[in-house]
């Protein structure tokens, strides 16, 4: 049994259970069936706080901090320290101390900011409920519902808060709680009470969801009071998903930590027994050798790179949901999807009136039509049959344009809107009715598979069925229609030919179509008629023919998906040519674009399946079910894709789930899918994916410049080492350990940070996605930095170092340690200090692009790194002349002609890098002819990725068919 509510008024009232009957119920929650007043409300809320669940799982700061101090990385760098201070340098042993709390700090900030801008993006998508307040509905924030609020629940909706229910039936998703994927049935009904509270037939609970039906109940239970809040308050979800990019990166991190181990315990017996070396001096040279082989930035700029891509997606209407589904968005190869409201705008306006009388023309004013004709019984009949309402009605309201607001007001379905306004528009004879006298009996939703919504209705003659649906399927179940003069006659089966030749013609030219019937019925008992018998010898009163232009944004946003190597697979329910129609407007499958429909899809075995997708052909799937959403998703993950699926509607929350990013529509698309999906889309537009998928392709570029810049580094920093002991300390040693922490702590982060905010390279959209199994570190990248990079920069600061040495009079072998030479050695490693600073100029410069040049990417295109450049020459300046810094990291002012000798060092390492970039993109255009006549288009580019299905590919079949659809309530067509 529930726990009781209590103290619903701060004096105390009693108890509530919620399995009492109705009537008791009501007067112990003190509320009506009309509802609360908003005043009542107000002061519920303050007794009873927000609805919504409550984190009791302290504070986690703590726990995310110690973990920054413990990776892999930076446990490498605590042994150093460990080592350093055993040895007797404190000063390094303290220097590396500094650097592990710094970038944890960095790590830890750029973390909890991601965090909180992830968790911010729930404000973009209020949770709402319909609430009647002083007997009138109105949209309430869910977390404002309190105890006694009579709710109103609607299909696709979710449920706010455990209520009882005061009217109608639903069916709910009660998996959350149950783990039951089969829905429930609940009405407001009395039933039995005994036995578990979530077997209760008329009790809805909060974090369940409404596939199917409408209702309304009275809240009982809010917040941590609820059953979901209960299984909340004794579980805590805590953890991190690491994303592919993420877990590669510390799977390197690993790798560099014993490669710098090694390296490190290898220089200790060479230093000292081959460089002759002290034990103590050769331990620290090992700790240099270990730091300079340690990427400290690493993890903080992967972080930050994810961060930056959730923050640009959300100025773009794009909310991202987990912020690893970043990386991921780029390596997207299949897009599946929907038509209405993605690929078009989903304001539907019908154009054109099909009776057996009759075509109207909505372009023009039509004359006025009688109260008895076909054209005044579909408009009624679709008013009756029909869930929307308009802001206001009347003659005023319209058809209107698709692009104006003056329908904001409107609630409901688009298809079902635009059938008001059409009713609204017609000029029907005086004493006409509209809306007034409808009684509604009963009705049955619309099913994604009968592709049709019926509603039992009393009205002026009797009690009548109107049903509406799609045409290939309500036609079939008709066997009368309206004649030239209102009356009725058996329809033949030329009127049957006739009408889906005129179908076919109407869904070519893009129009989504819409069938009208209704019958009489009995008026013995409406209520207990069942679906098979209402929707049965039905009367065809005509079609609606509605246009839902497609979003003007839509084809460039294709073209750039072809140039990218991105396939397109519209899945939708609506009428294959319909889809066709739209499809070839925005660019998808220009060149022999083949329609599958349901039916032809069920009949596929798996391998034929196969066989189709792997063709590469882009394709429409017609009259599909969200079961074949995620049938399509399966096959292509099987082929290695990675797989972007849209939808909207309860039912294609699984295949969301199943896919790799699901993208759920922010204005149309239900809570259920919201919740199911990786991301959603503020404003329903395929565009916004595409850039999307642009924006995850800069993030896993932009980590990878990041890498190069990084590694580049270890280079100059591990040879000098590598000289040393390989001369068996004949050549001094290039670098202090104080030196290459200063380049790793002071002059390496900020231009490094500054990577990660990289705009998008040219041609990013140009290139074929990659591959599930690439690796964001690979041969060639090592080879550029470790070999092309890091290998000039080497052999330049090599160059520096034993100029000034032999300009001050040094010869092989002689001892640096004292005497007159030191101070010359000491002006050799400024010398090693400040060329390596210079080729990190150079380096970052080279690391912007990893195939354009950098004429194209911009110089001065990225002001936050030549700001990171700025500091990083002042911060070397500082070194080399401030006198205390200089004892610190044993530096000394460089002169005049020691400077010059550095200054060409970037335009060098930036300059080598080109040329090699360059010699790349020759080899690259060499390597790949064109194709005659299309070699330099996109179009081009889309033509050779779409290898051409075999003949035996089913193709639309514009006979009628049993198929499914895509499950929107009212998405008849779509």
């Amino acid at each position: 049994m529930s726990q009781p509510v209590t103290g619903l008024a701060p004096d105390g009232v009693s108890a509530v259970d919620p399995q009492e009957s109705l009537d008791r119920v009501l007067r112990d929650l003190r509320t009506r069936r009309e509802g609360l007043s908003d005043r009542e409300a107000a002061r519920r809320l303050v007794v009873f706080g927000p609805n919504e669940l409550v984190r009791r799982q302290g504070r986690t700061w703590p726990r995310d901090l110690l973990a920054q101090l413990t990776h892999p990385l930076a446990l490498l760098l605590w042994l150093a320290a460990v080592l350093a201070a055993v040895s007797g340098t404190t000063a390094l042993a303290v220097a590396i101390v500094v650097v592990i709390l710094l970038n944890a700090a960095f790590a830890f900030a750029q973390e909890r900011h991601a965090e909180r801008s992830v968790e911010a993006l729930s404000a973009y998508l209020p949770l709402t409920v319909r609430v009647v307040r002083d007997g009138t509905p109105k949209a309430v924030e869910a977390r404002d519902l309190v105890p006694g609020d009579v709710i109103v629940i609607e299909e696709g909706s979710r449920i706010p808060a455990d209520a009882r229910l005061l009217s109608g039936s639903v069916e709910l998703d009660l998996s959350t709680l149950t783990g039951e994927s089969l829905p429930a049935l609940r009405e407001a009904e009395p039933f039995d009470t005994r036995g578990p509270i979530l077997q209760a037939r008329d009790l809805v609970f909060s974090g369940t969801s409404c596939t199917e039906g409408e209702a309304t109940g009275v809240v009982f239970h809010t917040g941590m009071h609820t059953e979901l809040g209960r299984i909340a308050a004794l579980s805590q979800q805590v953890g991190h998903e690491d994303s592919p990019l993420e877990k590669q990166v510390k799977h390197v991190a690993r790798l560099i930590a014993l490669v710098a181990v090694g390296m490190g315990v290898a220089f200790i017996p060479i230093g000292t027994f081959v460089a002759g070396l002290s034990l103590g001096d050769a331990v620290n040279f090992a700790i240099g050798l270990l730091v300079a082989n340690v990427p400290e930035g690493l993890l903080p700029t992967i972080t930050l790179a994810l961060a930056v891509g959730v923050r640009i997606l959300a100025r773009r209407g794009v909310l991202v949901k987990r912020i690893s589904a970043v990386e991921t968005l780029g390596s997207t190869s299949v897009i599946c999807t929907d038509k209405t409201g993605t690929l078009t705008l989903n304001r539907m306006r019908v154009t054109r009136v099909w009776t057996a009388q009759e075509v109207l023309d909505l372009g023009a004013p039509p004359a006025e039509v009688g109260a008895r004709s076909a054209a005044a019984r579909l408009a009624r009949a679709v008013v009756a049959c029909n869930n929307a309402e308009l802001a206001t009605a009347g003659p005023g309201g319209g058809q209107g344009d698709p692009g104006d607001d003056d329908h904001r007001g409107d609630r409901g379905d688009p298809t079902e809107l635009a059938l008001l306004r059409l009713a609204a528009s017609l000029p029907l004879a005086p004493g006409a009715d509209r809306r007034d006298g409808v009684e509604r009996l009963k009705q049955f939703h619309f099913d994604p598979a009968l592709r049709r919504m019926s509603t039992v209705d009393r009205v002026a003659g009797g009690v009548r069925v109107h049903t509406k649906g799609a045409p290939e399927e309500l036609v079939a179940r008709c066997t009368r229609v309206v004649g030239a003069h209102g009356d009725e006659r058996p329809l033949t089966d030329a009127d049957r030919r006739s009408f889906d030749e005129l179908v076919s013609s109407w869904a070519e030219e893009g129009l989504r179509l819409l069938a009208v019937a209704e019958r009489a019925v009995d008026d013995a008992e409406p209520t207990s008629l069942t679906r098979e018998v209402v929707e049965r010898d039905l009367t065809l009163l005509g079609m609606a023919a509605m246009l839902d232009p497609p979003r003007p944004e839509v084809a460039d946003a294709v073209a750039r998906c072809h140039s990218a190597g991105i396939r397109l697979l519209v899945v939708t329910g609506d009428h294959g040519l319909t889809a066709r129609g739209i499809a070839e407007d925005v660019g998808i499958g220009r060149v022999g674009l083949r329609v599958v429909t349901g039916a032809e899809l069920d009949a596929l075995t798996e391998a034929e399946l196969d066989e189709l997708l792997a063709a590469g052909e882009e394709l429409i799937f017609a009259r599909s079910s969200p079961e074949d959403k995620m049938r399509i998703a399966d096959a292509l993950q099987d082929q290695g894709h990675v797989v972007a699926m849209t939808g909207d509607g309860v039912n294609d929350a699984p295949a969301l789930r199943r896919a790799d990013i699901g993208v759920a529509m922010g204005r149309s698309g239900t809570d259920v899918a919201r919740e199911a999906a990786t991301m959603v889309l503020t404003d329903d537009n395929f565009a916004s994916v595409v850039a999307a998928v642009e924006a995850g392709r800069r993030v896993y570029d932009n980590v990878r410049k990041f890498i190069v810049y990084i590694f580049a580094h270890a280079t100059p920093e591990v040879v000098p080492f590598l000289v040393y002991a390989l001369s068996g300390g004949r050549i001094p040693l290039p670098l202090t350990v104080m030196q290459i922490l200063a380049i790793d702590l002071g002059t390496e982060t900020l231009p490094a940070l500054a990577l990660g905010r990289e705009r998008a390279e040219p041609g990013l959209m140009s290139r074929p996605p990659r591959t599930r199994t690439q690796n964001v570190i690979d041969v060639p990248m090592l080879a550029r930095a470790w070999g092309l990079l890091g290998g000039v920069s080497a052999l330049l600061v090599m160059l520096v170092f034993l100029t000034t040495l032999v300009q001050g009079g040094w010869h092989l072998g002689d001892d640096v340690a004292s005497g007159p030479l030191h101070h010359v050695w000491q002006q050799a490693t400024t010398m090693s200090f400040l060329g390596i600073v210079a080729c990190q100029v150079g380096t970052a410069m080279a690391a912007r692009t990893q195939h354009a040049s950098l004429r194209r990417v911009g110089v001065l295109s990225n002001r936050l790194l030549l700001w990171g450049i700025a500091y990083e020459v002042v911060f070397a300046a500082a070194l080399v002349t401030v006198g205390p810094l200089q004892d610190v990291f044993g530096t000394t002012a460089p002169a005049p002609w020691q400077v010059a000798f550095v200054l060409p060092f970037p335009v060098v390492v930036w300059g080598v890098d080109e040329l090699w970039r360059w010699g790349s993109r020759r080899r690259a255009t060499t390597a790949a002819p064109s194709a005659p006549g299309d070699a330099s288009t996109s179009q081009g580019r889309a033509r050779r990725a779409l290898v051409p299905v075999p003949a035996t590919t089913p193709r639309c079949n514009r006979s009628r068919s049993p198929g499914t659809s895509a499950g929107t309530r009212a998405a008849y067509a779509s």
